[in-house]
């Protein structure tokens, strides 16, 4: 047997496989062959998508089921022993293992990653691979796992025989956390964006711990009602039993599994906090779900509950870790365990990417100043001064604003799908309110088929916060436009949302990763792939932040003589008046926004009244209505993320140039390229996984041109400023040379129809063999027919080819 003329398959097969076994590996638990562990990204085409390349390890090893602790990357026997290497450990970072082995079927290297052996890396003969005891017990002294703890590591996850299973950065998540509790620490944080499953993370969690009876008792805590039923009929439901939410105020110590409000575990000094009802030492385990609301403040109320437990060990999860100038999470928790951030989820394909439009209105740009005596809509003497973007919609109304908004609304879902679902997000709920109204006298077909086609849903109305459940319902059609200020933020699972609007002032990166979180989760049944945000504040220049990908990192850290709050603090009567409703038992709304509510508080849906500091008295706040002050679009842009997902804030052409020219260095290397190439299709999607957005270049370069170029074209003349051709321009000068004279019958029949097919649709279809089967090729004859024509498959590719050459020929 040549060994060299076996394929990479034959190599696992033959020599890989075998040694695993030899070395007591069971196949068929232990050992994971082609294991895919990323979706493939999305990459969007105008209305369409295709996905991205998966990642995929050839051989993924686990002591226990999803427990993996090393990878192999095998290559062809051309290819020396470590030719993989570089290769395996990528993986092995993405996959948080620490052993790693690369071999081409004569034996293995192996790189140890734990710095316990004697060297880094060593060659292995194929009788030498380590058993699953022996690299086990290595792990294990590298992650300072002793006797003691091991049973905890080594227990199971939870498995319902549906096949469901962790994905790749939710087993790191559970297994770093089950480790470092099993080792004694009592305070974790874990970061992940919006939509990777963070609950069914904390359910496999508290599940392992629980069974290794680690841990007895578990209160898990979250900030909406929505999201404790959510977790108690969904993820959390294997717990049966054994499970109960806290409810009307009174607990039962029978359980071991309780689910509660942050809310409903508090109350004023008046009152018994329910949760004083439990002794100090009762729950061995607190978590915290959407821990950035307020747990990491030293005076919030929620922070109270985790004193009272503090023997308890307190796991964190969040999307967004609250790092501002007066909290910080990291100060409570410590250093995040694990982070998976929104642009991993985007690369990796299980978060949907998106595109920005600004919209920049004159007013909110230059700003505007009364006239001196104008008095409002409303009759009230307007306050002489500059109003600006700060102000607009909290203090004044231009009403012509709130139409021109509404009417970019609309003309979005009229030019894409005007039943996509939407949120617009508002400065409150009396912006809110007039935004629904703006957007339904916008809308009057609509409404009529349906009066819930655009709804106000805010915490201070009962029939708009009805419809939450029928809006976040993938086969609920109605309502389509959901308008709000801070109910939706968080908590709200909207899987189908394809728009978000913001006309909203946002400044706190907290806030803004959450309402972009409404849109990231895809859903494959009703073809979310992506989504779009409209953004009228330039909300989206936090984009440019760091935060918003990385790990969490302190905006502020006072020096000695520094004061505590910070310049920039909203000055008193500032404060937002759309909290997230209440919905426990006492209608207590505590910690919100760092502000803690007193017991019967009313808040006002019309704004009309503001907080002063925290305890003070309420304040009169006007806010003043003008109907007659114009307003117009200065600039409109789209902006796109690369395929690091990062903005790109420079101009489309720029950035395209410049990513062209990272791959073809010259003019000459490109056509050498594109010649040689059997498919011109595969580099020009080999260049969109790479962040080439053609729909929008052959878009912005054909109303130059008048008709749409070729790709080929985009590249000659955005890289190499050739002057661009469209794609009737080549298929006449093909038709002008005439190069099809050797071809008669049927057969020419055939090339001047994929000639008229490249000038309507470009040379994917062309370089398909199935075209054949679609008109007008199947009027002509049968696909075998046509085929035969040409003298058989030979022929009829050699012929495709010869038209590909000749319509890219005279740019050379």
């Amino acid at each position: 047997m040549d060994k060299k003329a076996l394929s990479e398959r034959d190599i696992c097969t033959k020599f890989i496989t075998p040694a695993l076994e030899r070395a007591g590996w069971d196949i068929q638990t232990q050992v994971r062959e082609e294991v895919s562990f990323t979706a493939g990204r999305i990459i969007v085409r105008g209305r369409m998508h295709i996905r991205g390349k998966r990642r995929r390890a050839d051989y993924l090893l686990s002591y226990q089921k999803n427990q993996p602790i090393a990878v192999i990357e095998a290559k062809d026997n051309k290819h020396s022993l470590g030719d993989g290497m570089q290769q395996a450990l990528a993986y092995s970072d993405a996959l948080d293992v620490p052993f790693v082995f690369s071999s081409n079927g004569d034996g293995f290297l192996f790189h140890d990653r734990t710095g316990l052996g004697s060297q880094t890396e060593t060659v292995l003969g194929l009788d030498e691979f380590p058993s699953p005891e022996m690299l086990w017990e290595r792990y294990c002294r590298y992650k300072g796992i002793g006797p003691v703890e091991r049973p905890i590591v080594e227990q199971p996850y939870y498995d319902d025989g549906s096949g469901r299973s962790p994905r790749y950065y939710q087993r790191i998540a559970i297994n770093r956390t089950v480790e470092a509790v099993a080792r004694g620490q009592d305070r974790i944080l874990l970061v992940m964006a919006t939509g990777t499953g963070k609950t069914f993370t904390a359910f496999q969690i508290i599940w392992r711990l629980w069974k290794a009876k680690q841990k007895k008792r578990i209160l898990f805590l979250a900030d909406r009602n929505i999201l404790v039923d959510q977790t108690k009929n969904n993820d959390f439901k294997p717990f049966g039993q054994a499970m109960t939410k806290v409810t009307n105020r009174t607990v039962n110590p029978s359980y071991e599994i309780y689910l509660s409000l942050y809310q409903a575990v508090t109350g004023s000094e008046d009152e018994q906090n329910i949760y004083k009802q439990f002794s100090p030492d009762f729950f061995d385990l607190v978590v915290i779900d959407e821990c950035h609301r307020g747990s990491a403040a030293v005076d919030s109320a929620w922070r109270r509950v985790l004193d009272y437990f503090a023997s308890a060990t307190h796991i964190g999860l969040t999307a967004t870790p609250k790092e501002t100038k007066e909290v910080s999470n990291i100060d409570y928790f410590g250093e995040p365990l694990y982070t998976y951030s929104l642009r991993q989820g985007i690369e990796d394909g299980f978060l949907a990417p998106y595109k920005v439009i600004r919209v920049d209105i004159d007013r909110d740009l230059q700003g505007w100043r009364p006239s001196k005596g104008q008095r409002d809509k409303l009759g009230q003497e307007i306050e002489d001064r500059i109003y600006n973007q700060r102000d607009f919609d909290k203090h004044l109304v231009l009403e012509q604003r709130t139409e021109l908004v509404a009417r970019k609304i609309t003309e979005f879902l009229e030019g894409s799908d005007p039943y996509q679902k939407t949120i617009v997000f508002c400065e409150d709920i009396d912006h809110a309110e007039r935004m629904r109204q703006a957007l339904v006298n916008l809308n009057p077909k609509r409404v009529a088929e349906n009066r819930k086609y655009v709804m106000r849903i805010t915490g201070d109305e009962q029939e708009g916060k009805a419809e939450l459940d029928n809006f976040i319902n993938p086969e609920e059609r109605y309502p389509v436009i959901a308008t709000t200020s801070k109910l939706m933020t968080t908590g709200v699972d909207a899987q189908t949302c394809k728009l978000i609007v913001l006309d909203q002032r946002i400044q706190s990166m907290t806030e803004f990763k959450q309402i972009i979180g409404r849109g990231t989760r895809i859903n494959d049944d009703y073809h979310k792939h992506w989504f779009t945000i409209l953004d009228f504040k330039k909300a989206t220049e936090l984009f440019a932040d760091p935060d918003f990908d990385g790990d969490p990192v302190k905006v502020y850290q006072p020096r000695p003589d520094d004061p505590i709050t910070p310049d920039d603090e909203l000055p008193p009567g500032e404060l937002p008046l759309d909290p997230p409703a209440a919905d426990n038992a006492a209608g207590i709304e505590s910690g919100w926004n760092g502000y803690e509510v007193e017991p019967g508080t009313t808040w006002q849906s019309d704004d009309s009244l503001a907080l002063g500091p925290v305890g003070g008295p309420r304040e009169p706040r006007r806010k003043y209505v003008v109907n007659d002050v114009a307003v117009s679009v200065v600039a409109e842009r789209v902006q796109y993320l690369d395929a690091q997902g990062d903005l790109i804030t420079e101009s489309l052409r720029d950035y395209t140039r410049k990513k062209l020219q990272e791959q073809f260095a010259s003019l000459d290397a490109f056509l050498r390229r594109w010649h040689a190439a059997e498919r011109k299709q595969a580099i020009l999607d080999e260049l969109a996984e790479q962040g080439i957005f053609w729909e929008e270049l052959i878009n912005e370069l054909g109303k130059k041109l008048g008709d749409e170029p070729d790709p080929f074209d985009v590249i000659c003349h955005i890289a190499f400023d050739r002057p661009p051709l469209t794609r009737r321009e080549r298929a006449e000068q093909v038709r002008k040379r005439d190069i099809f004279t050797r071809y008669e019958g049927q057969a020419r029949c055939v090339l001047e129809s994929l000639l008229d097919k490249y000038a309507d649709a470009g040379i994917e279809p062309i370089e398909d063999p199935k075209v054949l089967t679609l008109a007008p090729f199947s009027a002509i004859g049968a696909p075998m027919e046509l085929v035969h024509a040409f003298g058989g498959k030979t022929g009829y590719t050699r012929a495709v080819n010869e038209l590909g050459d000749a319509l890219y020929q005279f740019s050379e």
